[in-house]
């Protein structure tokens, strides 16, 4: 008020000017009431904008900076507004001040009214710049302003009092807001020339990039101004996005510059080799340090800052309760004080924002460069150092430790930080309380100590889990590539068991590391209450006088120290598990690589010479005193077909080997000239398009491809595939038949036009028509001038070979031309000896061969469909009327990763809480951290009460009283802390290991049917990353969640209690957070699904990488799978470094918020002094203090929660997979000697494999009699599998039933159905393990009965050989035995099964003819009274069947004996074995003339 009495004109009184003030704003108000009503009125759609012009518009017109510009002045005034009814509150009011009261009021509403006017009608209508009454009224504005300025000032000269000041702060603000809103009201023509520009010339490119968005654009962080990142609202557009929509991986932007691994892996890759020699720790270390060096030293500059900023509280809160007792040195230092804490506060909280989301930067990017350096070694690595590293192993290095990189970048400056916080904590407490602080620092050294011990139990805890975790991880990958054969052999359960023990050793250790982990927890809680009764205690005992205002300075460095000695152990366990994962990577990246030197290569063209091998002595263990291949010495001009046969083991795939490199040379030379291009014997086909598997990276040249489907026999395969080419591959191509694969693999190979081929095998794969097809048009057509080397075991395509190498114990036994070998020796005549022996089998059936001509009449055929997805609509369908017409809905096999959208919903939050016992520990860790709470609170308000507030004041309590009161509270906190920790480690482990055993024996007991449709990639994420996730993370974010919730609620409670008015300003506070809550949760909560669909494809890269490295090498490839897995790693970093940037956007608009509740605490305090016990008060300041961090930490967590509850959300998403049907059906089990007979009545049988694919089996009738043998012959996608699978109840029928010995096999259980059944399967599987664990997984044969088994199969000789005999050891996926020592180890199970029915799914097609005839003899031998259905692409495998069952499109086109078919010349069998005999005996009878 001014005094009254000055002789001042009425124009200088402060009831005029603020009644003016206050009637301008209440007509600004009144009109945009007014014009919001005529507007609802009269709504027309006419002046409407477009959205581009809009836009336009709201970028010229200043918009965001309007609208906030106003909602600043509202809040301002709402502010004063409340500040000026506190200071009159109790007082009677006189007219000027209830003036000033309402001119405050109506500037709130009125400002506030512009704001809505501006966002809801103004800027959605067609007008081109501000109304003109609007920009008259900012004039007017203005105009007062300053006029009140010029008043104010004047009274404050001749009086100064706190209301003028306020007046002078109020004017100040709106003139500044009146020349920036006349500026903005001045701008016009800059819009409209825009706004035509466009319109004018045509050219709308402005608009369009405004409209550019995601995978195309580059993230906004790139370009943003000072502003934009200061406050992170480069975000917005993003955040904004995921408000509206449910963002995709293309409405992410893409990584700037260095973020990006495409531009830090060479940065970084420059570095590491500046360093020569052996990859170690320390080096790997430094090339990581120097890529980020700039980054660490500017996190480091905000690290400091924070830290300081934060000791500012504490430093100042003694002076601050001085003040408030009246003991202030000068005027007004109470505002100073306050602004000083409020500056700091706000330092603290843009120095934290900042630190943490370059620290999170940071880690993207040494995690995308680690994880790249591993992937690009995983191409390079020797096949010796890979047997010692499964691709289960490879890929957690890859995962975990590179992962755990990328975490460690938010600790990498607490050690440095928490010696100077621990520091600046003794300087503040040596000034208030003297030499009583060393006692605190001796007890924070003895705390921070009692570190070292638990650390290094934790890190040897550590390094046993992750061995442990190791194992199970390899052992899963392996079941879960292999799962076909376990369901077919009816042993999932126990590799389920297997699995289970694993997990056993491994939770042992995580129980142990868990535990050491929380008791350090709790040494890190309790060390503040011990080191205050520390320095207390000795304070009292020397002296020292405790006055409440150093008390709580010493309570607010204690507080502030908890942090440091928290995180400690954290700290601590971190960079142990650095040190060990580094170690890990350094270790990998030791590993040998391939020998460089192994292959000589020529340039191409300058020799005649393709391939020579002189001396050769090659190794695949060079350790190992015998080599694999001895005393190689050939020579292959361009353009030769060389052909390699030998018997099972004997080399052959071994010599490909040597000459890819593949295989460790001892000695010798290997000279090269020619690019080469490779066909495996197992077919490596990539999750993908038919067409990118074919092309692999070349340029599609649609001539040239045409060809190549035409050589490959694909072009009938594409033409029923629903999608052609662009037919989605499984993994490991699961829904293609195996002749597909090879086929495929083959065009791959030709496409590539290389100048060597080399083939392993490829026509064992494909029926005989097929495979006489591939060998005349790709081997004697595409490739007639190219240098082809090829293993085969099938005789009658050796004789157009112009050398022959024969293979014998990894030499070359015999090398020449047809005739000439052939009367040279007795290995070559041994297997063409056999040959005959089966084909002599054809001339007793008397088969009278056909033509050649006409056996091929039909070879541009082809194969037909596609086993496992279509099938095609054949002219035999007439006469069977039994096929399925009706048009299936079309879809690919392999449908993209599922994702839930949408918040986490309360059901997966109640699953998980209720998991462990039910959910009945949760409250009693709610009691255990309210009491800790509470007593903590305590035991602060005991010590700030009871101590006096200056020397002259007399203390409430003595001194030993004060100290055992406060003692007593901290020892009951410190058993709440414990008890909380135990029950939260106890439930969390619990929960882990419940979801664990339920998410297993949900996978293993899946249909097939889920394993064709997911790539074993996205399993083994949810096995890995989210069981992870589930163990060491997601407890400690809930738990963490629950206490910040207490914590926030405990501050504003003592708060309050000193300031009730606190509240009013909490609530709106409170809301505006949840508001700004809500809008960030929905893009956050997309963008961490997001991380985890975008997890998996780089993790199914990599895996898919390990198992094809030979063949991406042998195309030298590597350059192109190295770019593939860089943009799929910078797929996942991106909505990774976005999601970090989202957290902080919102946590620096918290921090704001909860800086104007801490801001608003304080100049109450400071306004009204005389009301308040300035102890209670110090307290109240000393609690608001971890206000923003209480707030942050929450919305942190609960954030966090939800994004982490993803992982519980996937694994739960595969615990609700539908099972099959049951294992075991009580009720109806067959009895003991089930089946007796052995006989299958087929009826009606329709399959499809899903219920979106059409009918692949369409309506077989058929009986295979018991004890017989049934051959089952097609052209390779006919349905032959599929029957089998059937038959396996692998896949259910839709229509139709099969019944064995009268028993409908769809309804008794699936274990009793497929363990009386034996199979030998196509792909010949082994298992890490043992011999004797490969033939006898569970364990229910003796040694003798193993050893006759080996000896029936030929492989009781191998094995003696072996030191360890029955125990020698199977590597992955049985690498270390040829693909036939394989197929045998399969036969050697079914003869120990000795079930009564039998079925060969094409089992001899990776052996050679002689092993062949052996495994038949055998078989006829032991299964003489069982029935035997054969499966074959050799006719002599089904020839002495009893009968034969031919195959077309899903039907049955014949079913008979061989011999009455054989008699119908007109019989596609009959035309088949004709095609065979032409083709076999043109190895004997034209090879003079072809040679």
């Amino acid at each position: 008020m001014h005094a009254p009495g000055s002789n001042i004109d009425f124009l200088l009184k402060s009831i005029f000017i603020r009644g003016f003030c206050g009637s301008l704003h209440l007509v600004l108000l009144l009109a945009l009431s007014v014009s919001y009503v005529c507007k609802k009125l009269s709504r027309r759609g006419d002046g409407e904008g477009s959205k581009e012009t809009l836009k336009i518009k709201r970028r010229f017109m200043w918009y965001k900076q309007t609208m906030v510009c106003c909602l600043g002045v509202s809040v301002f005034n709402f502010i004063l507004c409340l500040l000026s009814y506190f200071y009159l509150y109790g007082n009677v009011w006189s007219d000027g001040e209830a003036m000033t009261l309402l001119d405050f009021g109506l500037r709130t509403l009125s400002w506030g009214a512009l704001v809505v006017y501006l966002h809801t009608q103004f800027f959605n209508s067609g007008e081109k710049m501000f109304p003109l009454l609007l920009r008259v009224w900012w004039g007017f504005y203005l105009a007062i302003s300053c006029y009140c300025f010029f008043v104010d000032l004047f009274l404050h000269h001749k009086h100064v009092s706190l209301e003028i000041e306020w007046y002078l702060v109020s004017d100040v603000v709106s003139v500044f807001t009146g020349l920036f809103l006349c500026y903005v009201g001045s701008l016009r023509s800059d819009i409209q020339d825009v706004l035509e520009e466009p319109l004018l010339n045509g050219d709308s490119s402005s608009i369009d990039n405004l409209e550019n968005r995601g995978a195309d654009t580059v993230t906004p962080f790139g370009n943003a101004g000072l502003f934009s990142i200061l406050t992170f609202s480069w975000m917005n557009s993003l955040i904004a996005a995921g408000n509206k929509k449910t963002l995709d991986l293309e409405d992410v932007p893409q990584l700037h510059g260095v973020d990006s691994v495409v531009g830090a892996f060479p940065v970084f890759k420059n570095k590491l080799e500046s360093d020569c020699g052996r990859v170690t720790r320390f080096k790997f270390a430094k090339a990581l340090f120097l890529l980020v060096w700039k980054e660490i030293l500017w996190t480091a500059l905000l690290a400091l800052i924070h830290t300081l900023s934060s000791y500012v509280g504490p430093y100042l809160i003694d002076v601050f309760v001085q003040c408030l007792d009246g003991r202030g040195e000068f005027k007004n230092q109470g505002y100073i004080l306050a602004s000083a804490f409020v500056v700091a506060k706000l330092a603290e909280c843009l120095a934290q924002r900042h630190l943490r989301f370059r620290l999170q930067q940071i880690g993207t990017r040494l995690r995308a460069v680690t994880a790249t350096m591993i992937y690009n070694k995983s191409l390079t690595i020797s096949s010796h150092s890979k047997q010692g590293h499964s691709s289960g192993q490879i890929i957690n290095i890859m995962t975990i430790d590179a992962n755990r990189l990328g975490i460690f970048s938010w600790y990498m400056h607490d050690p440095w930080l928490v010696i100077l916080q621990v520091c600046l904590a003794l300087l503040i407490l040596y000034r208030n309380l003297g030499l009583g602080s060393v006692a605190g620092f001796v007890a924070t050294v003895i705390v921070m100590s009692l570190n070292y011990p638990f650390g290094r139990l934790e890190e040897k805890f550590q390094d046993k889990l992750m061995e442990s975790k190791d194992k199970r991880m390899k052992a899963t990958t392996e079941i879960l590539r292999n799962m076909r054969i376990l369901k077919l052999q009816g042993w999932e359960m126990k590799f389920l068991s297997k699995i289970l023990e694993l997990r056993k050793v491994e939770t042992r250790w995580l129980k142990k590391y868990l535990y050491t982990s929380e008791v350090i927890t709790v040494v890190a809680w309790v060390t503040p209450t011990v080191v205050a009764v520390a320095t207390f205690g000795t304070c009292m005992l020397m002296g020292v006088p405790l006055d409440s205002g150093k008390v709580l300075s010493a309570l607010a460095t204690f507080e502030i120290l908890q942090s440091p000695i928290y995180n400690l152990p954290n700290t601590v366990s971190m960079l142990i598990q650095t040190k060990v994962s580094l170690d890990r990577i350094a270790s990998f990246l030791c590993l040998d690589d391939l020998q460089p030197d192994a292959i000589e290569k020529l340039p191409v063209g300058s020799s005649d010479t393709a391939i020579e091998i002189v001396d050769g002595n090659f190794s695949w263990d060079l350790s190992s005193p015998c080599a694999t291949l001895k005393d190689i010495n050939f020579k292959v001009f361009n353009g030769m077909k060389v052909a390699v046969c030998g018997t099972v083991g004997s080399g052959k795939s071994s010599l490909l080997s040597s000459i890819l490199g593949e295989l460790p040379k001892i000695s010798g030379t290997l000279k090269l000239c020619g690019t080469k291009a490779y066909v495996a014997q197992s077919p490596w086909i990539q999750s993908g398009k038919i067409e990118e598997n074919i092309l692999f990276g070349k340029e599609m040249d649609r001539e040239r491809y045409e060809k190549v489907l035409e050589a490959c026999s694909l072009k009938k395969d594409l033409e029923i595939l629903s999608f052609g080419d662009q037919t989605v591959i499984g993994e490991r191509g699961i829904n293609l038949s195996g002749g597909q694969k090879q086929r495929i693999q083959i065009a791959r190979a030709l496409y590539q036009d290389a100048q060597i081929y080399l083939f392993d095998d490829p026509f064992s794969a494909v029926d005989a028509h097929t495979g006489s097809h591939l060998f005349k048009e790709v081997l004697l057509g595409l490739l007639s001038s190219k240098t082809v080397i090829y293993v085969t075991h099938q005789v009658e395509f050796l004789s157009t070979a112009d050398l022959i190498l024969v293979m014998k114990d990894g030499r070359i036994a015999q090398a020449g031309k047809y005739d000439d070998i052939l009367n040279s020796g007795s290995d070559f005549t041994v297997l063409v000896g056999a040959h005959k022996a089966a084909l002599s089998v054809l001339d007793s059936r008397q088969a009278g061969p056909v033509s050649e001509n006409e056996s091929v009449r039909d070879n541009n055929g082809g194969e037909n469909s596609t086993d496992g997805i279509v099938h095609n609509e054949g002219n035999k369908d007439s006469q069977i009327g039994k096929a399925d017409e009706v048009a299936e809905p079309q879809a690919q096999l392999i449908q993209e990763e599922e994702r839930e959208k949408g918040r986490v919903g309360f059901q997966i939050y109640w699953k998980y809480i209720t998991t462990a016992y039910g959910g009945a520990l949760v409250p009693f860790i709610l009691l255990a951290q309210l009491l800790f709470q509470i007593l903590q609170i305590g035991s602060t308000y005991w010590m700030a009460w009871a101590t006096p507030v200056s020397k002259d004041v007399k203390p409430v309590v003595s001194g030993s009283r004060l100290l055992i009161v406060y003692v007593s509270l901290v020892i009951g906190s410190s058993f709440g802390i414990l008890a909380r920790v135990m029950l939260l480690v106890t439930a969390g482990y619990k929960t882990a290991t419940l979801l664990f055993n339920r998410l297993h024996l949900c996978i293993f007991r899946a249909p097939m049917s889920f394993f064709d449709a997911t790539p074993s990639g996205r399993i083994i994420n949810r096995a890995s990353t989210d069981q992870s996730a589930l163990e060491m993370e997601i407890p400690y974010i809930i738990g963490e969640l629950a206490i910040q919730a207490i914590t926030l609620l405990g501050i504003i409670a003592v708060m309050s209690q000193v300031a009730w008015q606190v509240f009013m300003v909490s609530i709106p506070v409170i809301a505006a957070c949840i508001w700004y809550q809500q809008y960030y949760i929905p893009s956050a909560r997309e963008l961490s699904r997001l991380i985890g669909v975008c997890n998996a494809p780089v993790i199914q890269n990599f895996a898919e990488t390990i198992s094809g490295a030979t063949t991406i090498r042998s195309f030298d490839q590597e350059s192109r799978f190295e770019e593939i897995n860089m943009k799929l790693t910078d797929a996942y970093s991106r909505p990774k470094f976005h999601n970090s940037a989202a957290m902080q956007w919102l946590c620096f608009r918290m921090d704001m918020f909860s800086s104007i509740t801490f801001a608003f605490c304080l100049f109450l305090l400071v306004s009204f002094p005389e009301k308040i016990n300035p102890a209670i008060a110090g307290l109240a300041v000393t609690y608001a203090l971890g206000l923003h961090m209480a707030q942050y930490v929450l919305i942190w967590c609960f954030c966090n929660c939800e994004n982490k509850l993803i992982s519980v959300e996937r694994i739960l998403q595969y615990i609700s997979i539908p099972a099959e049907p049951p294992l075991v059906i009580e009720a109806n089990r067959p009895g003991h000697s089930w089946p007796s007979h052995g006989e299958i009545d087929i009826d009606n049988l329709q399959v499809r494999y899903a219920p979106h694919m059409p009918l692949v089996l369409r309506g077989l009738s058929c009986t295979f009699p018991g004890g017989k043998k049934t051959g089952i012959v097609g052209r390779t996608g006919s349905g032959k599998s599929t029957l089998i699978q059937a038959l396996f109840r692998t896949v259910e029928p839709a229509a139709g039933q099969i019944m064995i010995d009268s028993i409908d096999i769809s309804l008794i259980g699936l274990h009793d159905l497929r363990s009386r059944l034996s199979i030998i399967p196509q792909d010949p599987t082994m298992f890490e393990g043992t011999v004797r664990s490969n033939l006898d997984p569970l364990e229910e044969y003796t040694d003798e009965q193993i050893w006759e088994v080996l000896d029936k199969c030929q492989l009781g000789d191998e094995v003696r050989k072996k030191e360890r005999k029955l125990d020698s050891t199977v590597i992955e996926n049985g690498e270390n035995w040829s693909m036939g020592q394989r197929q045998l180890v399969c036969l050697g199970r079914v003869l120990l099964k000795k079930s009564k029915v039998l079925v060969l799914d094409e089992a001899t097609a990776s052996v050679d003819t002689a092993t062949d005839n052996l495994i038949q003899q055998t078989l006829r031998q032991h299964f003489s009274d069982c029935t035997v259905i054969t499966i074959a692409h050799r006719i002599t495998s089904v020839l002495d069947s009893d009968m034969v069952l031919l195959l077309s499109h899903g039907l049955i086109e014949e079913y008979d004996s061989p011999t009455r078919l054989l008699e119908n010349k007109s019989s596609s069998f009959s035309q088949l074995v004709a095609e065979y005999t032409v083709r076999s005996n043109t190895s004997f009878e034209k090879s003079a003339g072809i040679n």
